[in-house]
Formats: structure tokens, C-alpha cells, sequence
């Protein structure tokens, strides 16, 4: 299953601008193999996240970015849930590598 389809089943669906802000973030990503998507998700959020602290300013312009960010991060801990370990291990990194990305 693609990362997209597993999108699609979500319930509730997020809001159409929040989508297609996660769309656009993720690109080609979206096609990913679902076990990939955790990655590329904090991947993309931390990248999106280091855009938005990048900018002069931090007005209501960046809200649907910080949307998309948390957004991407929920997805990526869904999906790893099903593995306690992975959890509490991706959990760690993801804390240290956003906190790094807001430092920066």
C-alpha cells in the first residue's frame, strides 16, 4: 500500500487546505511504499519546519506550514505504533532533531 492510499483511509479526512499543503510537502513521497512513510514524513516536517524558522517573520503566514508539520509528525507516529520499541526509538531522534532544527 502507497502512503497516498493509506491517506485516503484516514477518518476524519483533514481539511482541504491541510491536505493539500501535505501533498504538496511530501511530492512524490506520496507514492512511497507505506512502510517508508514514517521517514519521509519527519523528513518532510523537518524540513518544512526549518523553512518556517528561516523566514523574517512568524505571522498567521506560517500557521498552515506549522499545521502541515504537525500533521506530517502525527502521521509518521501512527504509522509507527504498531512497534513500541520503534516508537520510543523514532520518538528520541524526533524530539532531538526538531529541537536542533529550531536552534539552528
Amino acid at each position: 500500500m502507497t502512503f497516498r492510499a493509506w491517506l485516503r483511509e484516514q477518518s476524519p479526512a483533514p481539511p482541504p487546505r491541510l491536505s493539500n499543503r501535505i501533498g504538496e510537502t511530501l511530492g512524490t513521497a506520496l507514492d512511497a511504499d507505506l512502510s517508508a512513510a514514517p521517514a519521509l514524513c519527519l523528513a518532510s516536517a523537518e524540513a518544512l519546519l526549518r523553512d518556517v524558522l528561516g523566514r523574517p517573520s512568524a505571522g498567521r503566514d506560517v500557521a498552515l506550514d506549522l499545521l502541515t508539520v504537525d500533521a506530517l509528525v502525527t502521521y509518521a507516529f501512527e504509522l509507527l505504533s504498531a512497534d513500541l520499541q520503534t516508537l520510543d526509538d523514532m520518538a528520541a531522534i524526533t524530539m532531538r532533531r526538531l529541537a536542533a532544527t529550531a536552534r539552528e
